[in-house]
């Protein structure tokens, strides 16, 4: 559920693209009047604004956002102006080439669905003019690697239904592979979590516990490490909940000295649109207090007040 919030009447894209054209003359940036119309347009409307500025223009209004934006907010919103797919794809090409970042790489791919992958895979490649897989095998290693190149190329099935009596079995499997022997059988884990639906995996997760008295991740966490780690978790952690894996998310770059800004605005942009409304009542619920408040003592200026529009009411 998007926290969004668009206004009543929507403006015709040229009216909003001569409005950042006016917000753009003169000394100085209006940032106030980019924020009031983009933070507040949706993927579509945002794609639309942009075509009208290229043709009244006659520039990209990405490039022109570079040059009249700076720091944090830049980034923030260049990052927001695309449509979902290719913000993704945008961040993975730069987690896999430019600034080697591989946990927004695993936690980008492992949290999106077996069709967003697919739609993603092949904007990744009329873009950069490379596969995905490609990039994943050039930066990535071991079992991370084997993890993540058999989540984007298994196809796995995105209903609801779910095989009581294979879950049972393959809870069973992962503990043979893990918390039973002396080391872990990887291969198991990457077998398992590439090719079961999100589903079938939430299922696995519940006889894990009923079978073994602890949560799955825990297990996870005792046999896995590293980037293989995140990968396991993420995917498992989306398949039971997605709004309270990326409350925690939200949490850890906001916790102790410091705030980790790329993992802030990576996760807010990335779910405004999907299911931000969530991820602010697990994120209350959890930690007592609003992901509006939170991002509000981390962060400042034009940067918070882009973040907030963004995250909608105090509520």
């Amino acid at each position: 559920m998007s926290t969004l919030t668009l206004p009543p009447v929507h403006p015709h894209p040229r009216d909003d693209a001569l409005q950042l054209y006016k917000a753009f003359k003169g000394f100085g940036c209006d940032t106030e009047a980019v924020i009031r119309i983009l933070a507040h347009r949706d993927a579509t409307q945002r794609a639309y604004i942009q075509q009208e500025y290229r043709m009244t223009y006659g520039e990209e209004l990405s490039k022109r956002l570079v040059s009249e934006l700076k720091g944090k907010l830049e980034t923030a919103v260049l990052l927001w102006i695309h449509d979902p797919a290719g913000r993704d794809a945008e961040i993975l090409r730069q987690g896999l080439s430019t600034s080697i970042d591989l946990v927004a790489v695993t936690e980008v791919l492992c949290s999106r669905t077996p069709s967003q992958l697919q739609h993603l895979k092949q904007l990744y490649h009329s873009k950069f003019g490379v596969y995905l897989e490609h990039d994943i095998q050039q930066q990535t290693s071991g079992d991370h690697q084997k993890m993540l190149l058999a989540w984007v190329t298994t196809p796995r099935h995105e209903g609801m239904e779910v095989n009581t009596e294979t879950a049972a079995k393959d809870a069973k499997l992962l503990y043979k592979a893990g918390e039973k022997k002396l080391g872990t059988d990887e291969k198991t884990f990457v077998h398992i979590f590439s090719e079961r639906s999100s589903a079938h995996l939430a299922a696995v997760s519940l006889y894990y516990h009923d079978m073994y008295g602890h949560a799955l991740k825990k297990a996870v966490k005792k046999e896995a490490s590293g980037y293989f780690q995140q990968a396991l978790l993420t995917i498992v952690q989306c398949a039971d909940h997605p709004a309270k894996h990326f409350a925690k998310v939200l949490h850890k770059s906001m916790k102790g000295l410091g705030t980790n800004d790329t993992t802030l605005i990576r996760v807010i942009v990335t779910r405004t649109e999907i299911d931000m409304q969530y991820i602010k009542a697990e994120y209350h619920k959890k930690y007592n207090k609003s992901l509006n408040d939170a991002v509000k003592s981390e962060t400042s200026g034009d940067y918070q007040k882009f973040l907030l529009e963004l995250l909608g009411p105090n509520r």
